[in-house]
């Protein structure tokens, strides 16, 4: 449904939220040519994997919101939580060395039975080369124990006269990292003519939730596939229920409105979180092969991967223009060389 709305709008309802400007400028959008021809659509790619902060991503643009409430708060740690290979945690290090602060990691077992390379290269090297420390949480679905784990270093930390910011995983906080994606769809939205769908990864619900209602503020109203990355589509729906609603909250608009146009697919998820499937193997490497782009496994290319299952399915359809939204976390595909490697 269409919602009325104009960029003024949406500008004036983020500017009632402090943000740390990380990025260092718009990120661009480009014609798949190869891909267009191959899959019959007119395919474009939003390329969020260069918002500029520590090999981008779409973190990035959360973390401008995360990291403008702890300098209100004039804190001094970052406390967050997250994959062993979470691009959000090496990214929210990454923010964290830039404005001067220390980070706490907490790294979940969230992908059992992984070998030497996922525990120490990719984000993991990264991390440690920003400074941050590193702790573990022997659960990896269990997001109030997790954030309540964060919580208790933070009151360690208090105690050494220290200011700990604490980013929550769990659903029942603000989600102010959903504020940059309704920024970032206002800014796609000066850069391409209508369209008629966009495809976008689906986890934690920030950037699904925050580009869905971003397009519909400015009155965009091509259906947003959210591409279910760790959870089925039942669940992720829900979930995003509740983004929305506080969302909605914060920034002033019924909530009804966006809601309604909620799309969850969980067709490439198999065999779960972290996981590379064949769907997600295979998309990954189409897009390297035919346009020189790197996807990473555990959301772009699922991602992607879900684009090419709705298009197989007819629910995006031959000749028509779709934007793919890219979420960057290339730096995971040195921590899964073990699956990757051709046999």
């Amino acid at each position: 449904m269409k919602m009325k709305g104009t960029w003024s709008m949406i500008d004036a309802a983020l500017s009632n939220y402090p943000r740390a400007r990380l990025m260092t400028s718009v990120t661009p959008v480009e014609r798949l040519e190869r891909l267009s021809d191959q899959l019959g659509l007119d395919l474009w790619i939003k390329r969020d994997d260069l918002t500029g902060l520590s090999f981008g991503g779409n973190k990035t643009r959360q973390l401008e919101f995360y990291m403008g409430e702890a300098l209100r708060q004039r804190a001094d740690t970052i406390l967050i939580t997250g994959a062993v290979q979470s691009n959000f945690v090496r990214t929210a290090a990454a923010a964290a060395a830039k404005l001067g602060m220390s980070s706490v990691l907490q790294l979940e077992d969230r992908v059992t039975n992984m070998g030497e390379y996922y525990h120490r290269s990719g984000n993991v090297l990264l991390a440690q080369l920003l400074g941050a420390e590193h702790i573990g949480y022997p659960r990896g679905e269990d997001e109030a124990g997790a954030d309540g784990a964060l919580h208790e270093r933070a009151e360690d930390l208090v105690a050494m006269g220290r200011k700990p910011y604490v980013i929550h995983l769990g659903i029942d906080h603000p989600p102010l990292g959903a504020l940059g994606y309704v920024a970032g769809a206002a800014e796609l939205h000066t850069q391409i003519s209508d369209f008629d769908a966009a495809v976008v990864p689906s986890g934690s619900g920030a950037t699904h939730g925050g580009f869905l209602a971003g397009l519909r503020l400015v009155g965009r109203t091509a259906p947003v596939y959210g591409i279910c990355v760790r959870r089925d589509q039942n669940q992720q729906h829900a979930r995003l229920q509740k983004v929305l609603r506080r969302l909605a909250t914060m920034m002033g608009f019924d909530p009804a409105l966006v809601i309604e146009d909620i799309y969850t697919w969980d067709g490439a998820l198999a065999p779960g979180y972290g996981r590379i499937g064949r769907a997600t193997r295979e998309a990954l490497t189409l897009m390297a092969r035919s346009e020189g782009i790197f996807l990473d496994p555990v959301y772009s290319a699922k991602t992607f991967a879900g684009l090419l299952g709705l298009l197989e399915q007819g629910i995006i359809k031959k000749g028509q223009k779709v934007v793919l939204l890219h979420t960057g976390g290339q730096p995971a595909l040195f921590g899964y060389q073990d699956e990757l490697q051709p046999s």
